[in-house]
């Protein structure tokens, strides 16, 4: 048995990681513990304040106690905003509080783009333009090419997270750029994880999601591998050869 810990702001998409449980079908389990968001907006003030250090410490005697080989702070917004120093300071925190292995979405977005080898994606995010751009910053100082950034002004994950997947096709759609080789949707308030096969035969190129990123990313840690395609070309890999 693995067990994957995750830090989720408040109450709004984290059924998906009930249903990217289901989807896995193996011996892995996901632990999530909702921390307290404190003013809920898609603002700067308010998503440093919600990324804070002592926020995320609360909850990971929890986690522990669960049993979790690794942490994941699963809100993008939550932690690029700090930007790329900041955020790498704010996991360093949180690995030492945890007493194990760290990171967040965005940063598990780093690394999913290099794992599937692109290097030119769109961003279509829930948030206000400038939150917005602030990922896009986050994504250049990894050595990211933005070709692409659409924002649908949302306020609140409460509002993100009542979405149905016809929107989340729509947001799709309207932010995928033809220059792109990947689409990235950053807000871990948003449903996807039964959207993305779907997503990614739409628009004919893989679909990086923040819950699903989130999940890989603390396999990542772990070191352990998965393949799950109902789960996008991220979770795709080769079947093993028989001896």
């Amino acid at each position: 048995m693995t067990a994957l810990g995750f830090l989720y702001p408040g109450h709004s998409a984290e059924d998906d990681y009930q249903r990217i449980e289901q989807m896995l079908g193996s011996d892995i389990r996901l632990d999530l513990v909702h921390t307290d968001i404190g003013e809920d907006a898609h603002r700067v003030d308010a998503l440093l304040e919600m990324g804070s250090a002592d926020r995320l410490a609360a909850g990971v005697e929890e986690l522990r106690l669960c049993g979790a080989e690794a942490v994941v702070w699963a809100c993008t917004s939550g932690s690029f905003v700090y930007g790329w120093e900041g955020a790498h300071e704010q996991v360093r925190a949180l690995a030492r509080a945890a007493g194990m292995p760290a990171s967040s979405t965005s940063f598990a977005f780093v690394h999913a783009v290099r794992e599937l080898g692109v290097r030119r994606v769109a961003i279509g995010a829930t948030y206000p333009a400038d939150v917005a751009e602030l990922f896009a910053e986050f994504l250049r100082a990894a050595g990211i090419e933005v070709t692409g950034l659409h924002g649908a002004g949302i306020i609140t994950a409460a509002e993100v997270g009542e979405w149905s997947e016809e929107e989340v096709a729509a947001l799709a759609q309207d932010s995928d750029q033809a220059d792109a080789e990947a689409l990235l949707l950053p807000d871990t308030a948003l449903h996807t994880a039964s959207s993305i096969a779907s997503l990614e035969e739409q628009l004919a190129k893989p679909v990086l999601t923040a819950n699903q990123v989130s999940v890989w990313e603390a396999l990542r840690l772990t070191t352990r591998k998965v393949n799950a395609p109902i789960l996008g070309r991220l979770f795709r890999r080769e079947p093993l050869v028989q001896a």
